[in-house]
């Protein structure tokens, strides 16, 4: 039985290493692109029981909606086909992007709109359309995006440009178009920690602040509601300084991205013990989950960790 268990654990850290040495040098494609698909499945049902909320009074209230699950299909599509990666994912996850912008404008419109617009900020944030929501609903995107320029896990050649990536950089002056195809060709190789640092950094702050103000209408109730507050920007601050700091990167930030990441698992199920606590449980479901805690919320705070975790094992650009 010893033997046995010790097979098993060296199979597993043996794995690991794998998986670690595939996302150092950008062979994950087709993983990511799954996880594309699972969180643009996640945000998009927040989305939609958000706006049923708001009765979809706007027609652009349906686009993220119709986006995520076009996201999600582009994702499981490009984890079949490298082609559909390099295509339909790219072409999406860009669309989807340009719509958490758009989404954000308008929800920064949405709070001005409010007696007392941005004179009374904190109040009609609270109050109003979450400030903050589309940006993260982005993250899925990003992903998308990221997932589009890399190589697929059985690859084993070196990375390299091809002709359909560099369309965008022929567009530009030579100098901006090489900068650009130089970008992509150290996404390809894994060489992005950086940028994807930020981005956990950034997606810290924006799930921390939703956190901070969905909390603060339950008025702190639970001390666990606390949690996600404090944990963000902590988060954020490592995320940040590892940008100039690989030893931060790879020590510090996996660390505070996994207890965010189990903080997010332990506030998922607060929320949803929040939805089956409401009356009729399980009777109403549906119901009790569009006027209940938002039951997903949490998880988009995870991906932040997550994003933390991912640039831990990424490789830093090129000098």
């Amino acid at each position: 039985m010893a033997n046995d268990t010790e097979l098993s654990l060296s199979t597993l850290a043996l794995d690991a290493r794998i998986v670690a040495n595939h996302i150092r040098e950008g062979r994950f494609q087709r993983s990511l692109a799954l996880l594309t698909a699972a969180t643009s499945i996640i945000s998009g049902l927040e989305v939609a029981y958000e706006h049923y909320r708001g009765s979809y009074s706007r027609r652009v209230m349906y686009t993220p909606v119709i986006l995520s699950g076009l996201l999600a299909i582009a994702g499981v599509a490009a984890f079949f086909s490298r082609r559909a990666a390099r295509t339909v994912l790219r072409l999406i996850s860009v669309v989807t992007l340009i719509d958490a912008l758009v989404g954000f404008y308008f929800h920064v419109r949405g709070i001005q709109r409010k007696p007392g617009g941005w004179r009374l900020p904190m109040t009609n944030m609270i109050m109003g359309p979450p400030i903050f929501a589309p940006l993260l609903f982005g993250t899925s995107a990003y992903l998308g995006l990221i997932a589009s320029y890399l190589q697929r896990e059985e690859n084993s050649g070196p990375a390299s440009t091809s002709g359909k990536d560099g369309f965008f950089a022929r567009l530009l002056p030579s100098s901006a178009g090489r900068e650009l195809l130089s970008a992509e060709q150290d996404m390809r190789e894994g060489g992005f920690q950086r940028q994807v640092a930020i981005v956990a950094g950034v997606s810290a702050l924006l799930s921390g602040f939703e956190a901070y103000y969905s909390h603060y209408k339950n008025n702190f109730r639970y001390w666990m509601q606390w949690s996600p507050v404090a944990i963000a920007p902590v988060l954020a601050a490592v995320a940040f300084a590892s940008v100039r700091s690989r030893k931060l990167a790879t020590t510090v930030l996996p660390a505070i991205s996994v207890i965010a990441g189990a903080d997010a698992a332990i506030g998922f199920y607060y929320h949803a013990r929040g939805v089956l606590r409401r009356p009729g449980g399980k009777k109403h479901l549906l119901y009790n989950i569009m006027y209940g805690p938002p039951i997903f919320a949490p998880l988009l705070f995870g991906a932040a960790g997550m994003l933390g975790v991912l640039a831990s094992l990424l490789r830093r650009r090129r000098a």
